[in-house]
Formats: structure tokens, sequence, C-alpha cells
């Protein structure tokens, strides 16, 4: 019988530096399979469409939610963001691993539709860092960066919603506590209800 495989969820605060770290994280682990966000959020400077997020305008995203084709879809700082539900249901099924990078209400969603997932929460070395990584992108208006700053405190107080917390202050050790958390997923008992069987003990 096909194993299924896992369904990882990495969240995080902005500034958490979570995309900088699955960026490295496909580099090592390349069987690992990412799945990519639909946004009605506009691109960022180098971001690329189907590579970085599927970008979508408003009416484009409600068509997504009308036809059922996201698994989950959330709101976060006056932008729509969802999960496109093919690709992630043809990994587990085919027994691939699948990260999605999501936000703390998406998780949430998607726990309640995937009780096995595995999830993990970034958090950035200090405060005072995530601050600075944000402002050094140069990229949000005042406004924009105080709800980015507002919503990052209240998403890091969902932490124990979590299965797993990484501090994101060194990017290499990080991605080894990821990979470390995969192969423990992997061996649990629970994931291996036929190994008796397959080991020739009916």
């Amino acid at each position: 019988m096909q194993k299924r495989g896992l369904l990882v969820v990495v969240s995080g605060p902005s500034g958490s530096g979570k995309s900088t770290l699955l960026k490295e994280l496909k580099n090592v682990n390349p069987e690992l399979k990412f799945s990519v966000s639909a946004t009605t959020r506009p691109p960022r400077a180098n971001e690329i469409e189907g590579q970085n997020y599927f970008f979508k305008t408003v009416d484009e995203f409600a068509e997504m939610i009308k036809k059922g084709e996201l698994i989950e879809w959330t709101s976060y700082c006056d932008n729509l963001y969802g999960t496109p539900k093919s690709l992630v249901e043809d990994c587990i099924k085919s027994g691939k691993d699948i990260v999605l990078e999501i936000e703390v209400q998406g998780h949430e969603n998607i726990k309640r539709i995937y009780p096995e997932s595995v999830s993990i929460f970034i958090l950035p070395p200090t405060y005072e860092e995530l601050v600075r990584r944000i402002e050094k992108r140069g990229s949000e208006t005042s406004e924009t960066l105080q709800k980015r700053l507002d919503t990052a405190k209240k998403e890091m107080l969902c932490l124990e919603q979590y299965d797993y917390v990484i501090v994101n202050a060194d990017i290499q050790k990080a991605i080894k506590e990821i990979n470390c958390i995969l192969i423990a997923e992997k061996h649990k008992v629970s994931r291996n209800e036929n190994i008796l069987k397959d080991i020739g003990l009916n």
C-alpha cells in the first residue's frame, strides 16, 4: 500500500525569514515539493508568477473560491491568500511530501481538514531583528509597515497551535532542524501501520 506523503505547514510572521529559509531548503532537499499560493497582493521586485505566487485579481480569486479550487483561503494585511487544492492532493496521495507556506489563519483551516499534517512555526531571533528585516525591504509604506508589525505580534501569540517551533537565527541550522522533524515524522508508528506486514509478520 502506498504511504501518504507528509503535508507540512510552515508559518511565521513577516520578517521571520521563512521564505528565504524555504528557498534554501529546496536546494538541500530537492525531493520536497512546494505548494505555490494564490494571492491578490501585488508582486514584489524579482517575484515570479507561478514560482513565488499565482498573482490574481480579486475577481479571479473569488472565482477560484466559487469553483472550490482552494483548500483554504484567508485575508492578511488587506490581501487574499489561498492554497490551490490539486497539487497538494496529488502529492500526498502519491507518497510525496509537500510544504505549504501559509499564514496562521490558513494553518487553522489546514489542521481542520488534514489533522495529520505537520506544522512548523518560524520565529526571528529577536523582535528587533524582525523589525529590521521588514524595514530593510523598503517596499512598505509606513502604514503597511505598522500593519505588518501589529499582525506579527498577534501571529507569534498563536505559537502554541503548532507542532514545532524553529528560531531562524542561523539558516543552515534551521534547515537541519526542519529535516530532522521530517525524518522523525516519517518514523512515527501512526504513519507506519503496515510495517509488520511489510517485514513479513502477518
